[in-house]
């Protein structure tokens, strides 16, 4: 089985400098805070934040892996897009590898659109589900909409 990719958009009423800060450069600090019961915790094991980083995400109790360490393959601050590739844990039993790609854009009403593309390359021929799949995506826009709740009752925060 070849490569599966997946494309997907959220929209916020977030402008796209400020989410791409909260959600890219700042999620290590916000997104256990947002979603303590998901991931207790983001560390950084090697670099300093820029491409080539290595990041221990770990997950809360009740979580069907314990962690993933990933790697950032790309950091544009300029451009609000970030990519990275999982090196370890999680779903790598099925895959091969694992790699995500975000930018966000700014949208016609002042606010942004995260557009995150997923790539997964099974190993073998492991199979998928749609389930499986349709998971993915509601917990990625589910961590999108919880930062943005965040950034609205925060709104000096950033």
């Amino acid at each position: 089985m070849g490569a599966i990719t997946y494309d997907m958009e959220i929209p916020s009423s977030i402008p796209a400098d400020k989410m791409f800060k909260a959600f890219v450069l700042d999620g290590d600090t916000i997104i256990p805070k947002v979603l303590p019961h998901a991931i207790t915790s983001v560390q950084t094991l090697e670099g300093d934040g820029g491409v080539g980083t290595i990041k221990l995400t770990t997950f809360g109790e009740g979580s069907m892996h314990k962690s993933v360490k990933h790697r950032i393959d790309g950091l544009d601050k300029e451009n609000f897009t970030y990519s990275y590739t999982i090196i370890e844990g999680g779903a790598l039993d099925l895959f091969e590898s694992i790699s995500y790609h975000i930018k966000i854009v700014a949208s016609a009403d002042g606010g942004s659109i995260c557009k995150n593309r997923s790539i997964y390359q099974p190993k073998g021929d492991a199979q998928v589900s749609e389930e499986e799949i349709k998971a993915g995506k509601e917990r990625a826009s589910g961590i999108f909409k919880k930062i943005e709740a965040y950034l609205l009752a925060n709104p000096d925060a950033y």
